[in-house]
């Protein structure tokens, strides 16, 4: 059977081969163009780590002279760090401070007796008080460990439950608050106090309180309603009735309280060292009783004529002349009985102001046992208090007063805790022989500047150190001349066909030394990295004197320079290329004595602006914007780049198509030919069958 040929798709003439080597000649081309756009594609990638390298030099330059400059960090080194440590801010003054820590501020943390693990928990309100934070929530009742989980969910930063196991099925409650300070003692309120009360968290106590008005000497007669900023006069007063008056109370001998008989009253001014605690509550109790009502000989005694004098007598030695009586013969008059006044035992706030706030007795509850009402006063709620004012204008009503006392709210809450493991109380410092008392143990407003860091009571003085952050400072000038040679080096690596500049640069790691090779000298005639390169050295070596008597005005002072490691003589080219060194022991002895020499060396203000105008630090972060800013020149050169790679990107495009449609011509032509080839084959064939059957 003859062989079956396809033209264009078996290759019988080995026409494939032909194409082939055909259409590598007409790629030849294409294949310059698309070496053209590799080389502008790495031309763009070498820009934009220079550019990378000089941003990153840039931001390490701007930290050397901005406002957060590193030569004006301040440390504090504690000599007692477990009691007291300290932040020192920039500002801060080189100084050693002496601080005796008496106490640490501290939050209140209640433990329970022996709870059930299973018991149950009543419901009810809780409410909790820490300073002027309040969680108060309903609880339906439920398991201790379900109380513990509503708790904090609500306490927030405010409040802490917590469980400790003390043996097989018993557990104890832990309850704390996680702000410290006297101020901030934990309040239990509602039936939160009921819990605590029955599961020996707290236990009742009496009030520590401090009495006033024992005296009366220290009570003034009733101020004068008329001259009241809000002058109000009850209509119960009548003409007739005595004047309220301080002149009839006292103390009865047997129960020690101050009575105040019908029409008299008193003002009893607040002592000035309870007014400064707003937590302060003023209280007394009192009774009313009645006795006699006065109205009724006022009554008898007032008359409806006028009443004369005496006719009187004259004596002359042994003889006496008696005058006779007036008669005015005047018709009566007729005069309005005094009323009795009843219901009026009535107490006042009086403020600095001059105003009066009324207090409101009738809501009061009557003592099953004494009698007494109760009169409670807190000073946040009368801010401005500066007297109680009593004024009886009953007239057969006498008011026992007990005893005036005041007392802090917080510290007396009529309960004390069975089991605290710490209670609230402030932090107590002697500074400068001061005592200091704050609520928080992060202090920041007794060194100016400076945080102190309480953490327990010191054993002796500690001594804080305030110094210079050199550390600091001498990391960013190393940072600093890093970014600055990595820059150098870049530039010099692009503008050089230099091999011996690679191995220079031992830092570099085997495949940074294949990228810099691929990079060597690709802009050697880029004169723009020459003079960039002049700039940068020239900017390094120059002398800044930012003041007229500056001594240290160079950077080669403070141990960085091209030669700072000291070799003298011979040829180094590392250092004729101008990388910078450091001589540490310089270094650190320059930041030891001149650290605001160093910091002007980088930035100063030479005209009185207050902006930093001069100085190294300010001069490469100007040289560097120039190349890296938005339309600098690294933008530039990218983007006469990226129209030359445009251009050849659709070059290659044009190319491509023009390839394409070769291709397929010849492929044609090859393919008519094959056909062409394979009828005369066929023919061949025809004709040589029919000759060799004709012979037969």
């Amino acid at each position: 059977m003859a062989e079956i040929s396809i033209p264009g798709v078996s290759d019988k003439y080995k026409t494939n081969d032909y194409i082939d080597a055909l259409m590598k000649k007409e790629r030849i081309p294409l294949t310059r163009e698309q070496e053209s756009l590799d080389r502008y594609k790495e031309q763009q990638s070498a820009w934009r780590g220079v550019n990378q390298k000089m941003s990153a030099l840039r931001d390490s330059t701007k930290t050397l002279y901005s406002f957060e400059n590193p030569f004006n960090n301040k440390i504090a080194n504690s000599s007692d760090e477990r009691a007291i440590t300290a932040e020192a801010g920039r500002d801060a003054a080189v100084e050693s401070i002496k601080v005796d820590v008496i106490k640490e501020a501290t939050a209140d943390r209640f433990l329970s007796g022996e709870i059930d693990k299973n018991a149950k928990i009543p419901k009810g309100v809780y409410t909790f008080e820490i300073g002027d934070k309040k969680i108060t929530f309903n609880y339906k009742g439920g398991k201790l460990s379900d109380f513990v989980t509503s708790l904090n969910k609500r306490g927030a930063n405010t409040l802490k439950a917590s469980l400790v196991g003390v043996s097989n099925g018993k557990s104890s409650l832990l309850i704390e608050s996680l702000k410290t300070g006297e101020e901030n003692r934990l309040v239990l309120k509602d039936d939160a106090l009921t819990f605590a009360l029955d599961n020996k968290i707290v236990e009742k106590s009496k009030k520590e309180t401090s009495i006033f008005g024992t005296n009366l000497s220290e009570y003034e007669n009733p101020i004068d309603e008329k001259t009241l900023v809000d002058s109000k006069i009850p209509d119960v007063e009548q003409d007739g009735l005595p004047a309220l008056s301080k002149n009839f109370i006292s103390f009865d001998e047997e129960t020690g309280k101050l009575l105040v008989p019908p029409r008299s009253g008193l003002t009893l001014a607040i002592p000035e060292e309870y007014l400064s605690v707003n937590s302060e509550i003023f209280e007394f109790s009192y009774s009313t009783e009645q006795v006699e009502d006065l109205t009724e000989e006022l009554n008898i005694k007032r008359t409806t004529r006028p009443e004369l004098p005496e006719a009187g007598v004259a004596t002359f030695e042994t003889i006496t002349v008696q005058n006779e009586q007036i008669e005015t013969n005047l018709p009566p008059v007729e005069i309005e009985p005094l009323v009795p006044v009843t219901e009026h035992d009535d107490f006042y706030v009086h403020n600095k102001n001059g105003s009066e706030v009324k207090i409101d007795t009738a809501l009061l509850k009557v003592d099953e046992e004494t009698g007494e009402k109760t009169v409670s006063l807190s000073l946040k709620d009368y801010p401005d208090i500066e007297s109680i004012v009593i004024r009886n204008r009953n007239t057969g009503t006498q008011i026992a007063i007990s005893q005036f006392s005041a007392y802090d709210e917080k510290k007396n809450l009529g309960y004390s805790p069975v089991n605290p493991i710490s209670e609230a109380g402030d932090a107590v410092l002697k500074y400068e022989g001061i005592t200091i008392t704050r609520p928080t143990n992060k202090i920041d407003d007794v060194v100016p500047n400076v945080t102190l860091n309480v953490h327990q009571a010191t054993e002796r003085t500690a001594t804080i150190d305030i110094t210079s952050d050199k550390e600091s400072a001498k990391d960013a000038l190393i940072e600093f001349v890093g970014r600055y040679n990595q820059v150098l080096a870049e530039m010099t690596i692009l503008s050089e066909n230099k091999p011996e500049i690679i191995s220079e640069l031992d830092y570099l790691s085997d495949s940074e030394k294949e990228e810099a090779e691929a990079k060597l000298g690709m802009f050697q005639n880029d004169f723009s990295l020459t003079n960039g390169k002049s700039s940068l050295r020239a900017i390094v070596t120059a002398n800044y004197r930012w003041a007229d008597d500056a001594t240290l005005t160079m950077l080669s002072q403070i141990g960085i320079s091209s030669r700072a490691s000291g070799s003298t003589g011979g040829y180094v080219a590392s250092q004729m290329r101008g990388y910078l060194e450091i001589d540490e022991k310089k270094l650190d002895s320059a930041l030891d004595e001149h650290m605001d020499e160093i910091k002007n060396l980088f930035g100063y203000d030479s005209d009185g602006d207050l902006v930093v105008d001069s100085g190294i630090g300010y001069a490469i972060d100007k040289q560097l914007t120039s190349w890296v800013q938005s339309g600098g020149i690294i933008a530039s050169k990218n983007s006469g780049i990226n129209t030359k790679i445009k251009a050849s990107e659709a070059n290659i495009r044009k190319l491509e198509s023009q390839l394409a449609s070769k291709e397929s011509q010849l492929r044609n032509k090859y393919s008519q030919m094959e056909g062409t080839l394979n009828n005369l084959n066929a023919q061949s064939t025809t004709v040589s069958n029919f000759a060799n059957n004709g012979k037969q």
